[in-house]
């Protein structure tokens, strides 16, 4: 069956949802070896990292129940307001210097003001004034009016995870909707926009639900989708979930590669929280990753994911 849908894939055939449930109880190392090779076939060995900063923190004012930063919760995380100029720009060069290749913003809270929108558009000019680095951003449920500034101040892709599947979703944040996150994606994409969406494993989701979810991302045409394992925080309505074992994730990765076979598959946060930082996950048909520290939480260094992508045979550059 694996090998029948492969064949499928490789001449350009999308599976449908009961071809991928049937992948759920599938032999996983006969599953990963062909995720990979669909992988290779579509993608190459080309391997697309990313860093992320912290640009304002704290003070969310929703409620989805994974995260340290939402205000309904107790957890003691920064509070801090946009970042500076000159702060945002020092990082994007040390950045750089380092070898990444697309350095994203990333604010807390429902969106971004008119006015901070307007600051941050300052700070993405003089990001690509002086430093050739790729822009994305992820500054929560924009106006496509506000979408279109980000475009013009130099941003190429913007970041809005679905973070679940549209049945899971009510169970992890009531305070905006599934397509409340659809409608912003679809603005993004109608300013010209590239967009980047995935999602968070380990929400109490059943595997039917990442499949649903998968299936959005390839409705959307979303070609970057990041790819998180939940990090149970100490104050949130999840922090006694259990964490996914390894093989969970490379079942998810592998299963993502069939549904969406030229995507890159970006290994996110929760990555450092896998035995070997996901290195089989990396060859189970994920091509990316999330480098350095995440939002509130630490990462893997960039040192380290660049000799673990080198040592699997990848090579980093722009998918």
């Amino acid at each position: 069956m694996i090998q029948e849908l492969k064949r499928k894939i490789l001449n350009k055939h999308k599976i449908h949802r009961q071809d991928a449930i049937k992948l759920i109880h599938a032999d996983l190392e006969e599953l990963c070896l062909a995720a990979n090779e669909i992988r290779k076939y579509f993608c190459g060995n080309g391997f697309d990292i990313c860093t992320i900063i912290n640009g304002k923190s704290g003070k969310c004012s929703e409620d989805c129940k994974y995260c340290a930063q939402s205000s309904h919760y107790t957890v003691h995380v920064e509070e801090y307001p946009l970042l500076d100029d000159d702060t945002l720009l020092k990082e994007a060069l040390y950045n750089h210097s380092k070898g990444i290749l697309r350095y994203s913003v990333v604010t807390s809270g429902r969106k971004l003001t008119d006015k901070e929108v307007l600051n941050i558009c300052k700070s993405y000019k003089n990001i690509t004034s002086n430093c050739d680095i790729a822009l994305c951003a992820s500054h929560g449920l924009l106006s496509y009016e506000q979408f279109v500034k980000l475009k013009e101040a130099g941003v190429k892709r913007y970041h809005n995870n679905l973070e679940t599947s549209r049945s899971n979703f009510i169970n992890i944040c009531t305070t905006h909707t599934y397509d409340d996150k659809i409608n912003a994606i679809k603005d993004a994409q109608k300013s010209g926009l590239q967009v980047c969406s995935g999602g968070i494993m380990g929400l109490g989701e059943t595997m039917e639900d990442r499949i649903d979810m998968a299936l959005d991302l390839r409705k959307l045409s979303i070609k970057s989708i990041p790819i998180n394992i939940l990090n149970p925080i100490k104050g949130t309505p999840y922090e006694n979930l259990s964490l996914l074992t390894i093989n969970e994730v490379r079942r998810i990765i592998a299963i993502f590669r069939f549904i969406l076979p030229k995507a890159t598959l970006r290994l996110a946060g929760g990555r450092g929280l896998l035995q070997d930082k996901g290195k089989s996950v990396l060859q189970s048909g994920a091509n990316g990753a999330i480098s350095g520290d995440m939002l509130t939480t630490a990462g893997i260094s960039i040192d380290e994911d660049l000799s673990i992508i080198s040592e699997l045979g990848f090579e980093v550059k722009m998918l």
